[in-house]
């Protein structure tokens, strides 16, 4: 019996072999799937840094200038359209008053003629002993013109007529006053001994040139300005600063230009007149980070043709034009960076 089951026990083991011959072991059985699951999720963008606020105040001219309805146009652009940025407009005594503002600290953005600009930047004139090396442009914006206005029974017509006459020259130490010294010495006459200076703002100028207590004004403003269309209006007229005044001019100051006011600009000026110009720049401190001077330059120039609707001085500006005829003051890296970005060379 022991036999027997031996025997069974070879035949099983001898075909257990021969059923493995000549064929491939199984492949392992593959790993089972793993559950189906969503795809893991993208790494979520890193939120935005907010910018921190900024507050920018602006200080432009007297409440009844060109230059003061300009600053309030622009600031009330920045203030609806930057979410982080405050910003307001103020009156001021003018450009240089601006400048100050700004070196100090007490301003943030504002608006000057190149030539104040440039004295400022390197400690000439009226900034004697108070450079301000960190001062930046944003843009170059229009030309302002000089406007002399004068009562018909001053009988003035040329500059040099104004000797010996009543004459406002705006306020003490302002940009309005550095342009009368520049043109009357140009006229031959001696500033301010050969005039009866009165240092007045541009709308008591205007006022005291509507009753005649006042022989003529000095008024550099963007054309129309309000003090103007109140004098002419009242009878008064603009006279023309000529050729020869304006080359005398640039031998030493290379930032002025013939400017025309079209007849029509004001209430019974039939004719054109002819004087001279300096560009208005909008400046800021190098201090004024980058980013926000960026936002401020890209908002202004995207939003020029509502500003235009705002304010007439503003109409047709452009970015080409924006930095040429700025007596070579540099810009806002913030500026330059918008400018380069829209294929602008400074």
């Amino acid at each position: 019996m022991k036999k027997v089951v031996s025997l069974v026990l070879c035949i099983c083991m001898l075909m257990g072999v021969l059923s493995g011959c000549g064929s491939k072991p199984a492949a392992p059985a593959a790993p089972a799937a793993p559950a189906a699951s969503a795809a893991p999720a993208a790494p979520a963008a890193p939120a935005e840094e907010k910018h921190a606020p900024v507050t920018i105040n602006f200080p432009t001219a007297g409440a009844s200038g060109a230059l003061y309805a300009v600053g309030a146009a622009i600031t009330d652009v920045w203030d609806t359209k930057i979410d982080y940025v405050t910003a307001s407009s103020r009156a001021s005594n003018g450009g240089i008053d601006n400048l100050n503002q700004v070196a100090d600290g007490e301003a943030q953005v504002s608006i000057a003629i190149s030539s104040n600009c440039y004295q400022s930047m390197n400690g000439t004139d009226s900034f004697t002993g108070a450079a301000n090396p960190k001062l930046r442009v944003i843009a170059g914006l229009y030309f302002n013109p000089n406007q002399v206005v004068v009562t018909e029974k001053s009988g003035i017509t040329t500059l040099a007529e104004v000797k010996g006459k009543h004459f406002a020259v705006a306020a003490a130490g302002s940009s309005v006053e550095g342009e009368c010294k520049n043109h009357f010495t140009a006229a031959g006459l001696n500033f301010p001994d050969d005039i009866n200076t009165e240092p007045l703002a541009f709308g008591d100028a205007a006022d005291m040139l509507q009753n005649g207590t006042l022989d003529g004004a000095w008024i550099m403003s963007g054309a129309p300005a309000a003090a103007v269309t109140q004098a002419v209006t009242a009878g008064c007229k603009i006279i023309d600063i000529p050729d020869d005044i304006i080359a005398t001019l640039q031998k030493d100051y290379p930032w002025y230009a013939a400017h025309t006011i079209p007849a029509g600009t004001y209430p019974n000026q039939d004719k054109d007149v002819q004087t001279s110009a300096i560009k208005m720049v909008m400046f800021c401190s190098e201090d004024l980070d980058e980013q926000t001077v960026y936002d401020l330059t890209k908002t202004f120039w995207e939003n020029i043709d509502a500003l235009g609707e705002a304010q007439k001085n503003l109409q047709g500006l452009t970015p080409e034009a924006a930095v040429k005829d700025i007596a070579n003051l540099p810009l806002h890296a913030g500026a330059a960076k918008y400018y380069a970005e829209i294929g602008i060379k400074a």
